[in-house]
């Protein structure tokens, strides 16, 4: 599909499912080398993330685990400004590596949140990676250990990214046509 209606927008593909599974090839070759002997905790930041969360598990090849953040910042196209925690975690993380997974990193702000919350919790180590990063409309300074891809800033939906609650679903990424 080169179009889609969701709601009351259209979107154009932009990044096609080829681009983004090799850009999570890159992803997981860089961890199978840096994270090997770490036994880290993955934690997929929910709901985004779930699609980048399953392709780069099937790529890991060291002993790791996963677990699951709901965090919410966004109504409709933009952020509100605040990161509210829908579901938290229950895992020990005490002296472990914790890799926080995400789908897009744009203001910052909530994976900000979401590494002062983790580090609260003891860890060894906090590193993030995300699927998505929009260099543009980052606001704040964030390090990220592993990034898929950089993109401008657009909004866009597919590949676990949602316009109110749609368009998760979508193999490949759209951008909202203006």
């Amino acid at each position: 599909m080169s179009r889609v209606k969701l709601l009351d927008k259209e979107f154009e593909l932009s990044i096609p499912e080829e681009k983004l599974l090799k850009a999570v090839d890159q992803v997981a070759e860089q961890m199978n080398v840096e994270l090997a002997d770490k036994n880290p905790l993955m934690v997929c930041v929910l709901n985004g993330s779930f699609m980048f969360a399953s392709d780069l598990m099937k790529r890991l090849n060291f002993p790791c685990e996963i677990s699951f953040v709901k965090l919410s910042s966004y109504a409709g196209t933009g952020s509100t400004g605040q990161v509210k925690e829908l579901i938290g975690l229950n895992e020990n993380l005490e002296g472990r590596t914790v890799v926080l997974l995400e789908d897009i990193v744009d203001t910052g702000l909530t994976i900000i949140n979401t590494v002062d919350q983790v580090k609260q919790m003891g860890p060894e180590d906090v590193k993030v990676a995300t699927m998505l990063f929009k260099p543009d409309a980052c606001k704040r300074d964030v390090k990220l250990d592993y990034v898929g891809m950089e993109i401008p800033n657009d909004f866009i939906v597919g590949y676990g990214l949602d316009y109110d609650g749609y368009g998760r679903n979508l193999k490949d990424i759209y951008t909202v046509v203006e």
